[in-house]
């Protein structure tokens, strides 16, 4: 077939349902010659289907009367970002709001210049995995993928979809207890995502990606993202990233026992 080179703005046009209907059908073609791009697209279509499903009902629920207008406007920016989230779902954009390329308010910076700076890379290596917190943490129905109780199936699963071992770091000494995990989208393939939660209900999740090979290796980093406090580092190709709504203190003490985790791992 001869048709116009395929962009990452048609795959996600594509993801989005607003092709023309002749580009619509190239895109399938490309697609069916292409399984590892296929399944991308699918990653990124069961994600929009989610947080479609997750967030929909909240845009039938009455706004408070205690939040004018001037409240909004000052709204802590995690709360806009959820608003922003909300916003690009109803207009048919989740795509995009995925994949960081059209989101310079959500990301404080353009897809141009993460994928031309190594350290600005890094740096959204946390933002990715505090968005992701801030989407999934909250779910108390359906929160994961795959629960604890299938834990060698999650990890098999994972595993074969980043393509490589990953393993989930045990907790329980620090207080917190497996959920489980699910896979998610990265910048150029998935990504996975486990999730812990302590007696008292408090949830923090481990970003695990591997998409760093073209970073150097780095110690702990440290990122706020609103309410939202995220240790994060880079060991060969792997990045990881753990977030949490607690103290920076108590999060590293945690980030610490992760990190000791993977490396007798590796």
């Amino acid at each position: 077939m001869n048709c116009m080179p395929i962009t990452e703005a048609d795959l996600h046009a594509y993801v989005d349902g607003v092709l023309p209907p002749a580009r619509h059908a190239e895109i399938e073609q490309y697609l069916a010659e292409h399984p590892a791009e296929a399944e991308r697209i699918r990653i990124y279509q069961a994600q929009r289907d989610e947080l479609r499903a997750l967030f929909n009902p909240v845009l039938d629920e009455p706004v408070p009367a205690r939040l004018s207008q001037r409240s909004r406007q000052s709204a802590h920016p995690v709360y806009r970002l959820a608003a922003g989230l909300l916003i690009a779902l109803t207009s048919g954009t989740a795509g995009w709001v995925l994949h960081g390329t059209q989101t310079a308010a959500l990301l404080d910076q353009s897809s141009h210049s993460t994928s031309t700076n190594p350290e600005l890379q890094a740096s959204g290596l946390a933002r990715q995995a505090a968005i992701a917190h801030v989407v999934y943490s909250p779910d108390v129905r359906r929160p994961v993928e795959i629960g604890a109780d299938q834990e060698d199936q999650l990890i098999a699963w994972l595993s074969k979809r980043i393509g490589a071992q990953v393993r989930p770091p045990k907790l329980g000494k620090l207080g917190y207890e497996l959920i489980g995990g699910r896979l998610l989208p990265g910048q150029s393939g998935p990504v996975a995502q486990f999730m812990y939660h302590d007696a008292a209900g408090q949830r923090l999740t481990l970003y695990v990606s591997t998409e760093q090979a073209h970073n150097k290796d780095t110690g702990f980093r440290f990122a706020q993202e609103g309410p939202v406090n995220v240790f994060y580092w880079i060991d060969g190709k792997f990045g990881y990233a753990l977030s949490a709504g607690v103290s920076k203190s108590d999060l590293s003490r945690i980030a610490t026992a992760v990190y000791e985790q993977l490396e007798l791992i590796s």
